[in-house]
């Protein structure tokens, strides 16, 4: 599939931009709309689900394969990074749960429940709604019109975002919270941009002016909306009208922005903890306090474009052997 640059450069704007969210809220500067990222992340999840299994064969087995491969590998080892720093300075964590307990629950996406998820990379909660969604969708690869895929992977999601509403169980409330919408959002834009018609130029600047002037909206009046409407609606607009702006015209691709695309696991998963560490530093240098947000926004920032370098994806190079060999090697795949 013929890389999509938009999607690839909203991925490094929603990286940076909850980057910038926990550093201003670390230093009490209120750029809210910073967290508005994560639900950038979730629609473009379920765009990209939808145009990497649309028209193929893919089982449901595959699927997940991939995307544990994709994902899990760097969670695990920022998360046991991130508990080792927690058993040294609970403090810089704001004695965040580092239970044992809680770094198991953690690895296989079940943390520690208090009002809201709360694993040990305490942005990892996002991941765990991203596996909710993963799982639904290899479901629906058992069926190949793709109409019926659609319906079932939005019904499901829709149902159970209704489940919690009818269900008294903490865990269950929180796995189905209404920002499995987006996901959804996701898909039918990965729908319209596979099957849809072109849209036009001024149709694609209207959406991107309405999703901008509503996250300006809503932390200028500070909206207390729901998340999946707040921040997950004007980021379904961006998304689409990105994708089917791109779809027709001859996009010149920007190597900077394409790198903090291909970056941007890397920076969600590590900026807190290099963030922290990054403080930690500060505190002792003698820097006026009134510096530390850019110099930590730089900081970490750059840290984790070296953690992409030399961490991901090498790591990345290593799963891909280990899996393919496997495949190699029928001894070893019947012995699995």
């Amino acid at each position: 599939m013929q890389q999509i640059y938009t999607v690839q450069y909203l991925r490094g704007i929603a990286a940076i931009a909850v980057l910038v969210f926990h550093v201003s809220e670390r230093h009490n500067l209120g750029f809210s709309v910073g967290a508005a990222g994560v639900d950038l992340f979730f629609v473009i999840s379920g765009f990209i689900m939808w145009i990497t299994t649309d028209g193929t064969a893919m089982t449901p087995g595959h699927f997940v394969q991939k995307r544990v491969k994709r994902v899990v590998p760097l969670y695990w080892v920022v998360t046991f990074a991130t508990f080792a720093a927690l058993l040294v300075k609970p403090a810089f964590f704001f004695n965040h749960d580092g239970s044992l307990q809680n770094l198991l629950g953690s690895l296989f996406f079940l943390p520690h429940l208090q009002d809201g998820l709360h694993p040990i990379v305490v942005q990892g909660w996002t991941l765990t709604y991203e596996m909710v969604f993963y799982l639904v969708f290899s479901l629906t690869l058992f069926f190949r019109e793709h109409t019926t895929r659609l319906t079932l992977a939005i019904g499901s999601l829709c149902i159970m975002c209704l489940s919690s509403l009818l269900l008294d169980w903490p865990y269950l409330r929180a796995l189905t919270s209404p920002v499995i919408l987006e996901f959804a959002a996701g898909l039918l834009i990965g729908r319209a941009f596979v099957r849809g018609p072109d849209c036009p130029t001024w149709v694609c600047i209207g959406l991107a002016a309405v999703a901008l002037i509503c996250l300006a909206a809503a932390t200028a009046f500070d909206a207390d909306l729901p998340r999946a409407i707040r921040w997950g609606v004007p980021s379904a607009l961006l998304v689409l009208a990105a994708v089917m702006w791109e779809r027709r015209r001859n996009v010149q691709p920007s190597s900077m922005l394409l790198f903090l695309g291909n970056a941007s696991y890397s920076i969600y998963l590590w900026h807190v903890l290099f963030g922290v560490a990054i403080v930690a530093l500060l505190l002792r240098s003698g820097i006026p306090h009134w510096a530390f947000p850019p110099i930590e926004v730089a900081a970490a920032l750059g840290l984790s474009l070296i953690a992409y370098v030399y961490v991901e994806k090498p790591l990345g190079r290593v799963i891909n052997r280990r899996f393919q060999s496997r495949r190699r090697d029928p001894l070893a795949t019947s012995n699995a």
